[in-house]
């Protein structure tokens, strides 16, 4: 028999690695804040991109109407220019590039969420480029021009010209 009591114990277990799944709830907190960061970060940028384009397309608007204010037809062009390029950068080419005519003042109401321009001052973007003898009212086609690029760009008109009655 053996004398010594110690040589009849077990030699020491270690426990378990610790694993890493399931992750302990700092983890999950950590990761639904990076993702919650990440997607407001993507949300930001679009929205400043669309801030960016909508801005730019004001200020075009602004030069235009001072740059053409003496030649009527030169200032139709130049804002069906400016509504046609705003219109492909917001929205896809395939939907806005080829529309002409009719079509495409309907597009311009359907995205400026009134009939200003199949029914108000907008009729003149259809006949003004190409008539010798242009009278639109200036004033008018500028803030529905302006009311749709806010609107097509979804941002909020600078200034409200609408009355409520």
């Amino acid at each position: 028999m053996n004398d010594d009591p110690l040589a009849t114990l077990r030699d020491i277990h270690l426990p378990e690695p610790v694993s890493w799944w399931p992750l302990a709830p700092g983890w999950w907190w950590l990761l639904g804040a990076l993702l919650i960061t990440v997607g407001l970060m993507i949300w930001l940028r679009r929205r400043r991109s669309e801030r960016r384009l909508s801005d730019a397309a004001l200020r075009e608007l602004t030069l235009l109407t001072t740059r053409c204010a003496d030649d009527q037809a030169a200032f139709i062009q130049a804002l069906s220019v400016l509504l046609r390029r705003c219109a492909v950068a917001r929205f896809s080419p395939q939907e806005a590039a080829g529309l002409i005519g009719e079509s495409w003042l309907a597009f311009l109401d359907r995205h400026g969420g009134n009939r200003d321009f199949t029914e108000g001052p907008g009729r003149a973007l259809l006949a003004g480029p190409y008539s010798v003898d242009t009278h639109i009212d200036a004033v008018a086609l500028t803030e529905i021009t302006r009311r749709w690029i806010c609107q097509a760009m979804q941002r909020k008109p600078a200034t409200q010209t609408v009355a409520k009655r």
